[in-house]
């Protein structure tokens, strides 16, 4: 690791504190009970246990999704991994344009971690972490099916999941899709390869108005995304902007 104060826990770096860890199981704790005492009311209630930083990331996508609702097209996310960021996207739908049926969201994911890393990854990065197991595709299917169902148009399926090394798969999905603008398309790969693979052919389907979402930009930990996002486009050609609420997440408006 890089700095003194980086660690890894659950598989995943972070910087905190020992102090913050204690805090956040002792939040782990209180969901468990909420889960137990609240019944069928339980999931409005987990708001108590939500932590500022993930709030924080709810209020950064909200702010983009509002940006693109004029916008035709998909919403791509590169790097899905447990699906968070697609379930908060299925409801921002609901919430933003519930009749848009055309809005789908197209996670793409190897789901067994990294497939490989490159040397301007830097050293804190190995192949197959962020790998979430053999079983979680078909947990996050139903996950991504059951919010589907709270949604208007619920017999529309509006979300696919594309599994593989997007060096291969995204080429092949555009060649499948000939007819798909890309509205929103969000960078969270984290490594060189696969976000510089994915910023080679996205600007074929961007119109005016789409936007590119970075989540470790400008990062030390992870110097692959600058770096492609460097080789690529060019971050001099982009008005990047940041959200005070994500220190590293970054976006631009293309232009």
């Amino acid at each position: 690791m890089s700095s003194t104060n980086l660690q890894r826990i659950s598989g995943e770096i972070t910087q905190q504190t020992q102090k913050e860890i204690n805090a956040i199981n002792g939040l782990y704790d209180a969901t468990g009970y909420i889960l137990q005492s609240t019944g069928h009311q339980w999931n409005g209630h987990l708001v108590a246990t939500l932590r500022r930083q993930t709030i924080s990331r709810v209020l950064y996508y909200n702010r983009i999704y509002e940006q693109i609702v004029d916008v035709p097209g998909v919403i791509c996310e590169f790097g899905v991994q447990w699906g968070a960021t697609m379930a908060l996207l299925s409801n921002l739908r609901g919430i933003h344009e519930p009749f848009n049926h055309s809005r789908k969201i197209v996670g793409f994911d190897t789901f067994c971690g990294f497939a490989s890393v490159d040397a301007k990854d830097g050293p804190s990065n190995s192949e197959g972490d962020y790998s979430t197991g053999s079983n979680h595709l078909d947990q996050l299917q139903k996950l991504l099916s059951d919010h589907e169902q709270l949604s208007p148009i619920s017999h529309i399926r509006k979300y696919e999941l594309v599994v593989g090394d997007a060096c291969d798969t995204f080429p092949a999905w555009l060649e499948d899709n000939p007819a798909s603008i890309i509205a929103l398309a969000i960078l969270d790969f984290d490594i060189y390869k696969p976000t510089k693979a994915v910023l080679t052919r996205i600007t074929e389907r961007l119109t005016k108005g789409s936007i590119l979402a970075f989540d470790e930009l400008s990062c030390p930990h992870f110097p692959g995304e600058t770096l492609a996002l460097i080789e690529t486009l060019g971050i001099n050609n982009l008005r990047l902007k940041r959200n005070p609420h994500q220190p590293y997440c970054s976006f631009a408006v293309w232009e």
